[in-house]
Parts: structure tokens; sequence; C-alpha cells
């Protein structure tokens, strides 16, 4: 089913709220289970996945050998498919003593890099981006996992790849390019999981004299529109997915947002992730949530995640 054309714009129904002061060093990796009714996230400089449960409050954590960035559920199998520093790994939070099997580890990678962001598209291939580990040369690229575990390079030359997501119908992929701050859209094949050259189509500028950071992660809403994280913004923007234009923004109490994404039992809750890395004493003392995991609910619903095997 499409998104109505003109969809009224989306507000909030309460205020942002902390549900989780973790002091997260790199909050990231947004995942809402629908099956367990839980979210996973990871706090890649910490090399942590966590879980949290909105019903019960219940929060539990994994530490691994290497950094943990994004993740997505098996739609086929129990467990999850994640990013490591290293590749794509599959692991079962079921059997928490089991190491993580690696499923693909692409060549050539520098070993200054590591992965990041990473999501499933709706055919259920995990898209997964890497980074340069100082966030300055240009060696990141996107890699696609298809469920039959073939690994395939795509876009390549940035430094900090974050994202991706995609237009409600599925045509457009959209990727963040963070270190020149800007969104990139690509026409996207949804049969062959290829996209297209990436174009721009948002830079995030100063807004009435206030820098609004960097685009970080990204979701999707039903109506099709764009929610943003603003690294060094201290906020999520909600954008159209023609126009771009800013549509509405949720101002958050610490500077580093990082990621978005919709959960709860009527995929109306907007969860919200942030880091303390690259904050100073004094930045620290001024945001004592900065880390932690954020929530708000909205009159507008998020989608499905989208699992590993369709």
């Amino acid at each position: 089913m499409n998104p109505p054309s003109n969809p009224p714009l989306p507000h909030a129904l309460g205020p942002v709220q902390c549900v989780w002061p973790a002091q997260a060093s790199l909050g990231e990796g947004l995942c809402w289970s629908e099956q367990h009714q839980l979210l996973y996230w990871v706090d890649i400089l910490q090399k942590r996945l966590h879980s949290f449960s909105p019903a019960s409050g219940a929060q539990h954590s994994w530490t691994f050998d290497e950094e943990i960035s994004a993740l997505a559920e098996r739609a086929g199998a129990p467990g999850l498919v994640v990013t490591l520093r290293r590749g794509f790994a599959e692991w079962d939070p079921a059997e928490p003593d089991a190491a993580p099997r690696y499923l693909a580890q692409p060549e050539g990678e520098p070993p200054s890099n590591r992965f990041n962001d990473g999501k499933c598209d709706a055919q259920g291939r995990f898209w997964g981006g890497t980074m340069d580990f100082a966030c300055v040369a240009p060696s990141g690229r996107w890699y696609r996992l298809d469920p039959d575990g073939t690994c395939a390079p795509h876009m390549a030359g940035y430094a900090v790849t974050n994202g991706p997501t995609w237009s409600a119908d599925g045509r457009t992929m959209f990727i963040n390019d963070t270190a020149r701050g800007q969104v990139l859209a690509c026409d996207y094949d949804g049969a062959s999981g290829t996209p297209g050259a990436p174009r721009a189509w948002l830079r995030l500028g100063d807004r009435e004299g206030k820098g609004d950071g960097v685009p970080d992660g990204m979701t999707t809403d039903a109506d099709g529109r764009l929610w943003i994280a603003h690294w060094g913004g201290s906020c999520v923007t909600c954008h159209d997915a023609g126009s771009g234009a800013e549509l509405y923004r949720i101002a958050l109490p610490v500077s580093q947002i990082t990621n978005c994404t919709f959960g709860g039992a009527d995929l109306r809750t907007l969860y919200i992730s942030s880091a303390r890395i690259g904050l100073d004493a004094a930045q620290l003392a001024a945001q004592p949530l900065a880390g932690a995991l954020f929530s708000v609910p909205l009159d507008c619903a998020g989608l499905p995640a989208h699992r590993f095997g369709g």
C-alpha cells in the first residue's frame, strides 16, 4: 500500500524521555524486533549489544571481542545478522556463550577501516557500510550481503557511511555521506539490489544561526518521510522524501545524535540513540545524558524492520 500523497505533518504526543542512561561511547544500530517486542541497539566502541523491553523495562547487554555496529533479525532462522569490525556475522542472543560466526569478510578493506551503519532492504539483503576509524580518509564503501551468502561491493569514497533507508516504494535508496554533511539519493532496482549513481539530495546547514551538525542514522516512516539523526545538531528532523523539505524537528538534550527508529507495539514510538565520544569535560558536564537512549511518542507510525532473508 502506498502512503497518502499529502499526509498531515507529524507531531510528538509527549516529551522526549530518557529510557536508558547508558552513557554509551557510540550508541548506534537501532533495530525494533516485532517478534520479541524489544529494541536492539549497540555501543560500537564498547563492543556491546543491548536490548530494551518497553513493556517490562528489562535491559540486557552482551559484550563482543570486536566492534559491533549494526544488526538485523533473520527471517528463516533464530538470532541476528550483525556487522562486526571486519564483516557480516550471525549470532543468537539465545546462545550468548557462542561466538559469532562470520558470513562474509570483504577483501581489500584497509586495516584502519571498520563497519559502521547498516540495514536490510525489502528483499532481505543486508546493506552495511565501512568507514575510516579516524573519520578522515574516504576509504569507506557499501557492501550488500545477499541471503545466499554472496557479498558484493558497491558505492565507494566515503570517510563515514551512515544509513541507509529507502523510499516507501523501494525505488530510491538514501545514504548519508556524513563527513561531507550530505544525504545522497540513488535510484534503486529492488529486483537486482543494484543502486544507481548517488546524487545530492539534502545538505544540512545552519538554522537560525545554529549549526545543524551532520546526518547520521535515519529511518523511513509509514507515510514515506525520512527521519534523520543529527550528529552535533542535538536533534532529529523529519523530511519530505521528494523535496527534502524539513517538516518537523525533535530537540534533544544532548548533541551527538546517532540514530533513530520506530518501535513499540504500534510502531508509534521513535527511539533515538546518542554518543559521548568527542565531548570534552565541560560538554559532558553540560550533557549528563550524553550516550543515553531516548524515546518520544508520535502521531505517526514507522515501518517494520526488514529481516535478513526476506
